[in-house]
């Protein structure tokens, strides 16, 4: 490919104070029929964080582990960011970068898995960034998705082996593995690859990490209510788990890659909570972050773009993705 002078990194985005939630909250829910009562509901679980999503922060985390591991390894590349609901907003870095003269950048998306809202859609932004900008709006190639990944799949085997080291030693035989994903739409899901690739990360990190059994379920939910969206939630699979007579439970949010506020609320708070009440021991493993092996591989993704690899890392047969996605991928249905 023709030399490349940025790095974009593209995430969700999140508030930053309470004053913001609301309008956070609208941004992510444009054009669709969403009634205030269901806004208010998802703004009171900000209210336990004083209105932060710890994802911004994050996100500047990471910028800064790459900022070090790009330039060890000889990577002279400008570090961008933009989101798609709240500030820093892509629109806005687009901008930025075309001031700065850039004229091709790399964007590295902060979803693993293919989905219509975790690749199509933040497609669909960058296209509607690089239109706010104008005619001097670099070109952005993004990333291909990494849910197969080496980097990705270590770092989470990591997250389930700490987490199971939390579990006592006379009862960590019998414990439980379950990963968790957002969940979507079923219509959804029938237009890509995800259920299958979330399905296969899962045996991965499970057998790295030396577990026989698992299994796999769903949070997040947002839709209406006759709405089919992919199950188990996972506040059913821990009634089941308590039902078969399981004490320990080790919950890895596979479909995150860092703690923000759907992991906290959902998981730490809900599903936490939830446990308690039901007599279950539950061990919350840590998504990749920071992880060294997960900052190594954006590195990585970003040297096989630019070298045009042939040999590009995934585990498992399915594979690694294409760095272009097709133009009828993960439709939005649903």
């Amino acid at each position: 490919m023709p030399p490349c002078d940025a790095f974009l990194l593209v995430s969700f985005g999140g508030p930053e104070r309470m004053d913001d939630v609301m309008p956070f909250l609208r941004n992510v829910l444009s054009g669709r029929n969403v009634p205030v009562e269901r806004l208010e509901a998802v703004a009171a679980h900000y209210e336990h964080f004083g209105g932060v999503s710890p994802i911004n922060a994050q996100n500047r985390t990471l910028l800064e582990a790459l900022r070090e591991e790009f330039d060890r390894f000889g990577l002279g590349l400008p570090l961008y960011w933009g989101n798609r609901n709240w500030h820093p907003l892509l629109a806005d870095t687009m901008k930025k970068m075309a001031d700065d003269g850039v004229t091709r950048a790399i964007a590295f998306v902060t979803s693993a898995f293919s989905s219509y809202s975790g690749c199509r859609q933040y497609l669909e932004d960058i296209a509607r960034a690089r239109a706010a900008a104008g005619a001097r709006a670099p070109r952005v190639d993004k990333l291909r998705a990494f849910w197969n990944h080496p980097g990705f799949v270590e770092a989470m085997i990591d997250g389930v082996r700490d987490a199971a080291g939390e579990v006592p030693a006379e009862r960590r035989a019998e414990a439980r593995l379950t990963f968790t994903a957002h969940s979507i739409p079923r219509a959804m899901a029938a237009g890509c690859d995800y259920v299958a690739q979330l399905e296969e990360a899962c045996r991965l990190v499970a057998e790295g990490a030396g577990w026989l059994s698992w299994r796999l379920v769903y949070q997040s939910r947002s839709g209406p209510p006759g709405q089919p969206w992919l199950e188990p939630d996972v506040l059913d699979h821990l009634r089941e788990l308590k039902a078969e007579g399981a004490t320990d439970v080790v919950l890895s949010p596979l479909g995150f890659v860092s703690d923000h506020m759907e992991v906290k609320y959902d998981l730490d708070f809900e599903a936490r909570a939830k446990a308690a009440e039901l007599g279950l021991s539950l061990v919350r493993a840590g998504t990749p972050g920071t992880h060294p092996r997960f900052v190594r591989m954006v590195r990585e993704l970003v040297e096989e773009r630019l070298r045009e690899a042939a040999v590009r890392p995934a585990l498992g047969a399915r594979g690694p993705a294409p760095d272009a996605c097709p133009d009828d991928c993960c439709p939005v249905r649903g």
